[in-house]
């Protein structure tokens, strides 16, 4: 089934995955369960060209992302090639690998922006969510080794169950660390987040706690901190354009050179991805059968396919209609309208009412 037959603007911005490989083991990982090997990596040389091709293509930004892009020896010619191609280049990282001289080397090299994650406020927590010892107090540093080089720095915290009380200690340390933006986001439910979703699913009282802190945040610290707030979809009476809307801003190119309008779209089968390898990214993007499948609005059925919100959310997440409704065609079930949307309200109801199991990642117990 075609998607929308109206014009195919150009993406936004493209998701460079660079590597799977991460020394964190975060229980949230957008990554998927099977990750892809070192070996299985595109080369310096495509993705130079993947860097240029995007340029061509009108693509304005490319957020450089892994797993962790510093495991990559050839990070700073990969950046280097972005801005050859004039993108704006944005670097979303844990900041393990990086010190300040390397900060220094990818700044010569154009990088523009930082993207640091952080797991919590405080030590314990955030190393146990990480999964490594030491973790946080490492952040630090080198959100303090950023700010040095003349970087601008974003922070970014996925807050869930175990760590949503600590919202307005987030906010204090984007404060403390001098960041320009905090971004928010309550965990997303595939790849690893959706096998930990017992573990990670926050009560409807917590959810609305943390949306007031935010909201109170951002009134009080409007021109100081931009705080960006990713709500979570389970709570929702309406779904969110996932991305934008389904290749309408963004695409990505995973490590092994596979071509996706999300980073979660190999959950859904039957779609087929074009790959670097063999196929252009403005090929993929007008043309690719998996960008043109959910792409606008002719592909809905009822009701989304008379809703007056159907060019506003773009008929959700079409991975989370597969992990719940079994079927990628379905009403996204965080929509009011849907069938199973009581069902996951009750499910979330449930879950967060629980004590919280073990974390699992990479077939461990944490």
């Amino acid at each position: 089934m075609a998607g929308s037959t109206t014009q195919v603007e150009p993406p936004l911005a493209l998701l460079a995955e660079l590597t799977h490989r991460c020394p964190l083991r975060c229980p949230y990982c957008s990554n998927p369960t099977a990750l892809e090997g070192r070996s299985a990596e595109l080369p310096t040389e495509a993705w130079l060209d993947v860097m240029a091709q995007a340029g061509r293509l009108g693509a304005l930004q490319v957020h450089i992302s892994g797993g962790e892009p510093a495991a990559r020896r050839d990070l700073e010619a990969l950046v280097q090639g972005a801005r050859a191609a004039g993108l704006y280049t944005n670097l979303i990282t844990s900041g393990l690998l990086l010190d300040r001289a390397r900060l220094q080397r990818l700044k010569d090299a154009g990088l523009d922006h930082v993207q640091l994650s952080v797991q919590d406020s405080e030590p314990v927590g955030a190393d146990r969510i990480a999964g490594l010892d030491g973790a946080h107090a490492r952040k630090l540093e080198i959100a303090a080794a950023v700010r040095a080089t003349g970087l601008p720095l974003t922070l970014n915290a996925v807050v869930h169950r175990r760590n949503i009380a600590h919202v307005p200690d987030l906010i204090a340390l984007a404060l403390t660390l001098d960041a320009a933006r905090l971004e928010v986001a309550h965990a997303q439910y595939y790849g690893w987040g959706l096998a930990n979703r017992a573990a990670l699913m926050p009560t409807r009282a917590q959810l609305e706690a943390a949306t007031a802190e935010v909201d109170a945040a951002r009134a009080r610290l409007k021109g100081r901190l931009v705080i960006d707030y990713v709500t979570p979809d389970y709570y929702a009476r309406r779904p969110k354009a996932c991305m934008g809307g389904w290749a309408r801003r963004f695409m990505v190119v995973a490590p092994d050179g596979a071509i996706l309008p999300c980073h979660a779209a190999r959950t859904i089968p039957g779609l087929e991805f074009p790959n670097v390898r063999s196929t252009t990214l403005a090929d993929a993007w007008s043309h690719g059968d998996a960008f043109v499948r959910f792409r606008g609005t002719d592909w809905m059925q009822e009701p989304c396919r008379s809703c007056d919100r159907r060019e506003v959310d773009w008929g959700g997440c079409r991975c989370q209609a597969l992990a719940i409704a079994g079927d990628a065609d379905a009403v996204d079930p965080a929509c009011a309208l849907s069938p199973l949307h009581e069902a996951l309200v009750a499910l979330a109801e449930r879950e967060s009412a629980g004590a919280p199991p073990p974390y699992r990642y990479r077939g461990s117990d944490a």
